[in-house]
């Protein structure tokens, strides 16, 4: 079977500033962020976070944008390529096809929140969440995601607001690069930021400003343990989107004109800026309420109900605030669909709406078994947040800074100061702190996760087993004595 070179191309350097910052800044930006700092050392754990984000992050999306530039193809076609051109092995492919699988596995239950996240945008038009306590809050999530009253009837529900969030994918990456993804970006990004502005805004204006800077930015190097630099490598590694394919698929359609290494510092440093704002939006309301800052969806989808609906102006900007949320999950949605629509698209007979279509399908069908059965969701978090993505990207640094040549890095790249601190950094520093992450984040999870009982070394390091309670108790209590629940923790991944 042919396999076709991209002729497509981004129509400008804005739009694929703004169709890559899209695909970074997601649902983990708002819910998972903001809580991991603040519970991890606050202001210290985002030092660390930033210096995590300069020197493994960025290092990587160089390489990714530089690999897609190259090649021209779609992650799995583009690496085996270079692997050609470099006279190395074809099974160096192996790192663009667990990309596009980890993209697709996240995928997958991405869509299931992001319907969450439609239904709670239209309740908030409803003005349901005026009066709303802590237990009626938490009644309406389980209510809402079928596992309250009416779970049948809910379920259904859900799946109508997934099948309308895909065929919006669908509708958008059918479209092509300049048509579709790119002139979405434009028009959703811009909006996006307008509306975290204003979000910010009522939230230092009527909330308390002053709790939410303690709790997010006062260093506390007590705090601070080795889980903390096992957080902050996770959530500056999997926040940018690196290690799924998706940004060697996005610099496939890069002009020559592209600065890569500019583009990439704007790109990392607009979803880190998006990261730090995303606490005043959210904590100063928290706090204003009166409510216990509880990390994840219950966050989300328990806590803020119930602080929007107690203040002065709320019900507005709980329309504002789900439609950001809404917003940002449906840039990264149609950003991961393209990853395995590209290397359907390479195919000779392969249209790209068919290739959406396809695709869209199967998103569906997996979807509904989520929503009929919601423990899946916990199983596939592990699987790709504490094995797939560190290995994609480990695969993808050791294939960049060792497999591939100098001269082929410094045509993207370019020569210089630059260069040699990148090649530093991929060849002996970023394979340390990503193998780091594989091995110590795969044995903290299964510790935390599956109540699985360490070496004394290893439970020193990661401390002691939490015994969380089994994923089939899906029950959210009022946010002051809930934990997080297992529903939400796909939000983990989620970048």
């Amino acid at each position: 079977m042919e396999i076709g070179r991209k002729t497509e191309t981004w129509g400008s350097k804005f739009g694929f500033i703004m169709a890559a910052v899209g695909s970074s800044v997601g649902l983990g930006n708002f819910w998972r962020f903001p809580y991991t700092a603040g519970e991890n050392g606050g202001g210290a754990f985002i030092i660390i976070y930033l210096l995590c984000v300069a020197f493994v992050g960025l290092p990587l999306l160089m390489a990714e944008y530089s690999m897609g530039r190259k090649s021209g193809m779609s992650a799995i076609e583009g690496v085996q390529s270079l692997a050609r051109a470099e006279s190395k092995s074809l099974n160096w492919g192996i790192v663009g096809w667990v990309g596009t699988i980890t993209a697709t596995f996240i995928l997958s239950f991405y869509v299931v929140i992001s319907a969450w996240l439609m239904a709670f945008t239209l309740q908030a038009l409803g003005g349901n969440f005026t009066g709303m306590d802590a237990a009626s809050s938490g009644a309406n999530f389980n209510n809402t995601i079928g596992q309250g009253e009416h779970p049948l009837v809910s379920k259904w529900y859900m799946l109508l607001l997934l099948a309308i969030f895909l065929i919006a994918n669908i509708a958008v990456v059918g479209r092509g690069v300049k048509g579709g993804i790119e002139r979405a970006a434009t028009i959703l990004m811009p909006a996006f930021f307008i509306m975290l502005v204003v979000v910010v805004g009522f939230g230092l204006a009527t909330g308390d400003a002053a709790s939410a800077a303690e709790f997010l930015l006062t260093p506390k190097w007590d705090q601070v343990g080795f889980n903390t630099f096992l957080e902050a490598i996770g959530q500056a590694f999997f926040s940018i989107g690196i290690g799924v394919g998706l940004m060697i698929t996005y610099g496939a359609y890069l002009s020559r004109s592209t600065n890569i290494p500019r583009s990439s510092g704007i790109v990392a440093g607009s979803d880190t800026m998006v990261a730090l704002v995303a606490g005043f939006a959210i904590f100063p309301v928290v706090f204003a309420a009166g409510l216990d800052p509880a990390g994840g969806p219950s966050l989300f989808f328990v806590s803020m109900p119930v602080a929007f609906g107690s203040i002065p102006g709320g019900a507005i900007i709980a329309v504002v605030f789900f439609a950001l949320a809404l917003f940002a999950a449906f840039t990264s949605s149609i950003s991961l669909l393209e990853v395995s629509v590209s290397w359907l698209e390479e195919r000779q007979g392969v249209t790209r709406l068919g290739a959406a279509m396809g695709m869209g399908f199967i998103l569906f069908v997996v979807g509904a078994a989520y929503v009929f059965s919601l423990e899946y969701l916990d199983f596939v978090d592990f699987v790709t947040g504490n094995i797939l993505l560190p290995l994609g990207g480990l695969l993808a640094v050791i294939f960049a800074g060792w497999v591939l040549s100098r001269d082929m890095m410094t045509s993207e790249i370019g020569e210089g100061f630059t260069m040699n601190v990148w090649r530093f950094l991929m060849r002996w520093f970023v394979p340390a702190f990503l193998g780091f992450v594989l091995f110590f984040g795969f044995f903290d999870k299964i510790q935390q996760q599956y109540n699985v009982q360490l070496p004394g070394f290893m439970t020193q390091l990661l401390g002691p087993n939490n015994e969380l309670a089994p994923v089939e108790e899906l029950d959210v209590q009022p946010p002051a004595e809930e934990t997080e629940t297992d529903a939400g923790a796909g939000s983990e991944t989620l970048s």
